[in-house]
């Protein structure tokens, strides 16, 4: 038999770790006003919510500059702080929700300076 059993597909994918953590995130941080990283719209005011995966000091043109990789299950975002070092609260595991506006730089989506409340 050259494919699984669309039982066995489904089983499978149930059984992911990876896909089961996704699953949880997107029930944990399902709620009104917020929208996923996956349907988010560029350039337009948002609010997300989301679990930091990395956190990481990335200096961008000779300034300091907070990194941090937030996921909520659907699709990862890129953070950036400029101007700081750390952020009393702010590390990898930390569940937040953040607001500002989505844009680009070298291809992935980022969001500069954004509004933040630790959850």
């Amino acid at each position: 038999m050259a494919t699984k059993s669309r039982f066995r597909r489904t089983i499978s994918r149930w059984a992911n770790p990876a896909e089961a953590e996704a699953r949880d995130l997107r029930r944990t941080f399902a709620g009104s006003g917020v929208v996923t990283i996956a349907d988010a719209p560029s350039r337009t005011p948002v609010q997300l919510r989301g679990t930091l995966r990395t956190v990481t000091l990335r200096p961008r043109g000779g300034v300091p500059a907070l990194e941090a990789e937030l996921y909520d299950g659907t699709e990862t975002l890129t953070l950036i702080w400029l101007g700081r070092r750390r952020i009393a609260g702010i590390g990898p595991g930390r569940a937040v929700e953040v607001s500002g506006r989505i844009g680009e730089h070298d291809g992935q989506r980022v969001l500069y300076n954004p509004r933040y409340e630790l959850l």
